[in-house]
C-alpha cells in the first residue's frame, strides 16, 4: 500500500512563495526520484501545499534527506505534515 505526506507550508511572502513553487516545480522530480507521484499546490497567500505519494516507509524515507534541505528554508514561518495510507489514487 502506498504512502502520502501532504505538507502545508506559509512563507514570509507572495512573492517568497512564488520563487518557492517554481523552484519545486522544476526541481522536484530529480529532487525526489523515490516518489510514484508529486503534486505541488500553489494556495491562498504565501501558501503552499506538497503532495508526495511513495510505494513504502522505506522509499519515503529515502527523500527525508532532501525535504530536511528544503525545510531548512529560513523564509519558512510554519510547516505542518501529514502521513498517512492511500487508500485511493485515481487518476483519468
Amino acid at each position: 500500500m502506498s504512502i502520502v505526506r501532504i505538507t502545508t507550508i506559509t512563507l514570509i511572502s507572495q512573492e517568497v512563495a512564488d520563487a518557492a513553487a517554481l523552484s519545486y516545480a522544476a526541481n522536484a522530480v530529480k529532487d525526489f526520484p523515490s516518489a510514484e507521484q508529486l503534486i505541488g499546490i500553489r494556495s491562498e497567500g504565501s501558501k503552499l501545499i506538497a503532495v508526495s505519494i511513495y510505494e513504502s516507509q522505506a522509499a519515503m524515507d529515502k527523500a527525508d534527506a532532501e525535504r530536511d534541505k528544503r525545510m531548512a528554508n529560513s523564509d519558512i514561518v510554519s510547516m505542518e505534515s501529514v502521513i498517512g495510507e492511500v487508500t485511493l489514487n485515481h487518476i483519468n
